[in-house]
């Protein structure tokens, strides 16, 4: 019972399930005859009372901008019903929408984000920005979460956050995990085996993935993780032209005009011996990041940004980013869809 995030203003059905369970096998005396799991009841008992609980914050808190933000009141004429446009957590975020910090006010923080535009534009004044950037976290997370303001909009207010290392910054800020070393940490636990796993398959599986270089013992680490992440894709029959865009250095001027009409994309300049001279990340058309070491990293920092910005995965690699979150970042492993959960036993039953 201690290892469930009793915190959660808004626990996932999966967390009511488990402590429902956990309830009855304390209790036997508890079980539910006529339940299918002895525990239903006291699930759909735990999520009224869960809402009582929440609405009872609303009446009598003023600290829990989490809640407040989705009361009738707060909300537009167009959208002033309970069940419509909740703004809460839904890919494990621990502080999705935090409350500004004792004794600051909108405007106040408003200030520290202009002193903020003016310390950016220094030469060598990143343990400033970094002090200013964690300072200014929950005012700049109600911005994102409830305007819902555009991308430019953000890059015109807060341009350090687009810098590689406030991403891993706002990232961990936001979920607590750290971004870019867990994500290597768990790729290059099952690299191998991913890439094997999927190069096995038959079908257009099998056909796809013979387009991709062998995988040797000399092999560098980019390259083997560039290649696994491209099987994960095909091993969830999504395509890979979605993700990685890929171009001669003498193809700049065609790829510049390709990638103004990408929603999102990460794209790879190489040179005419196919080493990679530019890796960067699109989002609506704007190049956010570029000069990144490697394609895992830009993955990993495209999914940084998706958390950062709250934005949703892009429906032709929902499967795909749902397992970077779920079994590389460990974010809300529960509930994987049909794919991630058969890939993720494929490779992790024999552990």
């Amino acid at each position: 019972m201690q290892s469930i995030r009793a915190t959660r203003s808004y626990p996932s059905d999966a967390d009511l399930s488990e402590v429902a369970q956990a309830l009855t096998q304390t209790h036997p005396c508890l079980k539910e005859p006529g339940s299918f799991n002895h525990s239903y009841g006291w699930k759909q008992r735990l999520k009224t009372k869960m809402y009582n609980y929440r609405t009872y914050l609303k009446s009598h808190s003023s600290s829990s901008d989490e809640l407040t933000v989705n009361s009738v009141k707060r909300k537009s004429p167009t959208d002033a019903h309970p069940a419509k446009n909740i703004k809460k957590p839904r890919r494990a975020e621990s502080n999705h929408y935090p409350s500004l910090p004792h004794g600051e006010t909108p405007e106040s923080m408003e200030q520290e984000r202009i002193a903020l535009l003016t310390e950016v534009k220094k030469r060598n004044n990143g343990k400033t920005i970094r002090a200013k950037m964690a300072q200014t976290f929950a005012f700049r997370r109600q911005e994102i979460v409830n305007k819902k303001a555009s991308l430019e909009d953000i890059i015109e207010r807060w341009p350090a956050l687009f810098e590689v290392q406030e991403i891993n910054a706002e990232f961990h800020r936001v979920t607590t995990i750290p971004l870019e070393a867990r994500f290597m940490e768990k790729l290059d636990e099952k690299c191998i085996e991913l890439i094997q796993v999927v190069r096995k398959k038959g079908g257009a599986t099998r056909e796809k993935t013979k387009l991709l270089p062998v995988v040797e013992k000399d092999t560098d680490i980019g390259t083997r993780r560039e290649i696994a992440l491209k099987c994960l894709i095909i091993n969830m029959r999504e395509s890979m032209d979605d993700l990685v865009q890929e171009f001669l250095v003498s193809e700049k001027e065609e790829a510049e005009h390709i990638l103004q009409g990408a929603t999102m994309a990460i794209y790879i300049i190489r040179d005419a011996q196919a080493a990679p001279k530019d890796i960067g990340i699109i989002l609506e058309g704007q190049e956010v990041v570029n000069e990144l070491p490697s394609v895992a990293n830009a993955v990993a920092i495209l999914m940084g940004l998706l958390y950062v910005l709250n934005m949703e995965y892009p429906k032709t690699l929902k499967q795909t980013f749902e397992y970077i979150q779920k079994v590389l970042m460990e974010l809300d492993p529960k509930g994987m869809t049909t794919k991630v959960k058969k890939l993720y036993d494929q490779l992790y039953s024999t552990a």
